[in-house]
C-alpha cells in the first residue's frame, strides 16, 4: 500500500490556515524557487533529490510531507522517490505552486525576477535541435537528419515514461541554480 496521497491546492490552503506550519518541500529548480515559492516551503530540487536529507529537514514526527513543484508533475516524481524511504504520508499538492498562487496563498516573490519554466526551456532546446538537424541535413549532409530523429525519439520516450533526460540536464545548468 502506498503512502502517496494528493490534495487540491484549495484544501491545502485551508489545512495550512487551520494548522499553521506544515512540512512543505518545493522540488523546482533554484531559479524557479527564488522567483516565487509558497511561504515556509523548503527547497529540494528534484534533480538533486536525496530522500534522507528531506527526512532530516522535516523532522522525525509522523506528520505528512507536502510536495510542490510548478504544476504537479515533478512533485509526483519526488513523492515516488521519497515514499519508500518513510512511513509518513507524502502528499502531492495538485496544481503545484501555480494553483497555490491562484488560490491566493501567501508566497515569497523576488521583485523583477523573470524565470523561464523548465518545461519551456526543454521545448526551446528540443525545437532548436530539430531545426538544426533539418537545416544541416538539407545544407550539409543528409546524415544530420538523424539528429532530428534522435530528438523526436527522445520526446516520444519522455512522453511515454513521463521522464525527461533533457529536462534533468537543463535543470543542472547554471541559470537554473538560482
Amino acid at each position: 500500500m502506498t503512502n502517496i496521497k494528493k490534495i487540491p491546492a484549495a484544501d491545502f490552503q485551508r489545512l495550512r490556515d487551520e494548522k499553521g506550519d506544515l512540512h512543505v518541500i518545493d522540488v523546482r529548480t533554484g531559479a524557479e524557487y527564488q522567483a516565487c515559492h509558497v511561504k515556509g516551503a523548503k527547497h529540494f530540487p528534484l534533480q538533486d533529490l536525496v530522500p534522507g536529507e528531506i527526512l532530516d529537514a522535516t523532522g522525525t514526527g509522523g506528520e505528512p510531507i507536502y510536495v510542490l513543484c510548478k504544476a504537479g508533475g515533478r512533485a509526483q516524481k519526488a513523492a515516488e522517490a521519497l515514499a519508500p524511504a518513510t512511513k509518513r504520508d507524502v502528499v502531492v499538492v495538485e496544481g503545484g505552486t501555480d494553483a497555490c498562487v491562484a488560490c491566493g496563498m501567501d508566497v515569497n516573490r523576488s521583485e523583477g525576477a523573470t524565470v523561464m519554466s523548465l518545461e519551456r526551456q526543454v521545448r526551446i532546446a528540443a525545437g532548436s535541435l530539430v531545426f538544426i538537424g533539418v537545416m544541416l541535413g538539407w545544407l550539409v549532409n543528409p546524415l544530420f537528419y538523424a539528429l532530428s530523429g534522435f530528438v523526436g525519439a527522445g520526446l516520444v520516450f519522455a512522453g511515454v515514461t513521463d521522464t525527461c533526460a533533457m529536462g534533468m540536464l537543463i535543470a543542472r545548468l547554471p541559470w537554473n541554480k538560482g
